[in-house]
């Protein structure tokens, strides 16, 4: 009660000191008499030790009126304080047809206004070249005048436009981006995507945890049901929303027993995945160059020909694909050939290094020339049916030294693997993700009971 008593006073003399001598007798006046009624209630509460503490008591009291003096005085002080406004957005999507000129006169903003903040900076300028689906958020004063108006320019920061005493300035603003790094892991039963989906995993990060194995797993023909995967990887959050998957970190791939691991490795001279030794996850050439439904006719030499009804020779593999889908070309390389014949349709022909070549048959459309140079992975053309095809499909052929190969079973090239200060920065950034993995495994199987 002592404690009560003294925070009381302190109050009142406080509040004495706002008003003239007068007001000032009579809040003293007042502190007094609440001070002598606290004494009487700790006389009470002593007398009578059974109350409960945390009783309560209502006590109606006359407060002393103030004066005129008195009252200007709090007004003029309350008056003094700043207005805080709420920080409210209206939020304004961007619709097909529309330009920011008829966004600001639906808003009830003079065009003017825009014209002078198109003149603001380069990211300013821009504006004029909104898409249907951006966002503009919009902030008033009181009298509805635009006081703020927000525009992302880019995933990690916004355009802010905003009225300072009377002046427009145009600032860039962060935006609250953050990564998790997560860990999950999946059993084939069904299919790749089913288990990716049980997983937790969209099937764009499932097709990425693919393409990582891809030079040594064929995902339409090796996959079996009890093949294991494990992955450490990165979900990228902006201002408290999910944004997208980031980067798989690392990743376990167990197939047929056989087991494969990858990690990634960014150093800024180089940014792949690489094998625990420090070999490249790529090889020279890819093993299929593109994303197929299903293989329509195996290499083989003693083939019958679906068309011409004989004997002869199928030295490629026919991949079944839409008619459109891209094919790209298996490595590096120098187109020799990109031509039509009857028998071949639309095709490509590539010449690589080390005594490679490869071919590509009935193409829709081709979309490289004779001469050029290409890349692993670049689209070379689009699956069709022209020439001597029953459908669409691609026909891939590999050629080595002069001789045709299995695409499917030949040993392919590999790239160089890391050597040097880059190897040994690998071997500490590799270490403790394979701890991570091998914990993350070491868990299932013990859960699995295997």
């Amino acid at each position: 009660m002592r404690h009560v008593m003294i925070k009381e006073a302190q109050f009142f003399t406080r509040l004495s000191t706002h008003f003239s001598w007068p007001g000032r007798q009579k809040a003293i006046l007042f502190a007094s008499s609440l001070i002598l009624v606290g004494i009487v209630w700790g006389l009470q509460a002593t007398a009578e030790p059974d109350a409960s503490p945390l009783a309560t008591q209502i006590i109606d009291i006359t407060l002393p009126e103030r004066s005129a003096a008195e009252s200007e005085l709090a007004n003029a002080t309350a008056d003094s304080e700043p207005h805080l406004m709420a920080d409210n957005w209206d939020s304004v999507t961007v619709k097909s047809g529309q330009n920011l000129d008829t966004i600001f006169r639906q808003q009830g903003f003079e065009v003017s206004l825009l014209h002078r903040i198109l003149a603001l900076n380069e990211d300013c300028k821009g504006l004029t070249k909104i898409r249907p689906g951006d966002v503009f958020d919009f902030k008033r004063d009181e009298a509805g005048d635009l006081l703020e108006m927000r525009y992302p320019v880019g995933e990690d920061r916004y355009l802010l436009v905003r009225q300072h005493q009377g002046e427009l300035l145009a600032d860039s603003q962060p935006r609250q981006i953050y990564t998790e790094v997560l860990e999950t892991q999946g059993v084939i039963s069904s299919s790749l995507f089913a288990a990716g989906k049980d997983a937790g995993l969209t099937d764009v990060k499932t097709m990425d945890l693919a393409n990582i194995f891809g030079w040594d797993i064929d995902f339409v023909q090796d996959i079996r049901a009890g093949d294991r995967f494990f992955l450490v990887y990165e979900k990228i959050y902006r201002d408290g929303e999910f944004l997208r998957d980031g980067q798989i970190l690392a990743a376990t791939f167990i197939n047929q027993g056989e087991r494969f691991q990858a990690i990634w490795f960014d150093s800024g001279e180089v940014a792949e995945y690489y094998a625990p030794d420090g070999r490249n996850m790529k090889k020279a050439f890819l093993r299929a160059p593109l994303n197929f439904s299903y293989i329509s006719s195996q290499f083989n030499p003693k083939r019958m020909h679906p068309v011409l009804k004989r004997i002869r020779p199928h030295n490629g593999i026919d991949y079944y694909a839409p008619t459109g889908t891209p094919v790209y070309a298996a490595g590096a390389g120098v187109v020799i050939k990109a031509g039509y014949s009857a028998a071949n349709g639309n095709h490509v022909f590539i010449k690589h290094a080390n005594g490679i070549e490869t071919k590509y048959l009935h193409f829709s459309k081709k979309a490289v020339h004779q001469g050029q140079k290409v890349r692993q992975g670049q689209t070379i053309g689009y699956v069709g049916s022209t020439g001597l095809a029953t459908g669409p499909h691609l026909h891939y052929e590999f050629v080595l030294n002069g001789v045709h190969r299995d695409p499917r079973n030949v040993p392919l090239p590999k790239v160089e693997p890391l050597q040097g200060d880059l190897l040994v920065s690998f071997k500490h950034r590799v270490a403790p993700m394979l701890t991570q993995l091998s914990r993350l495994e070491s868990a299932s199987l013990y859960a699995s009971g295997d």
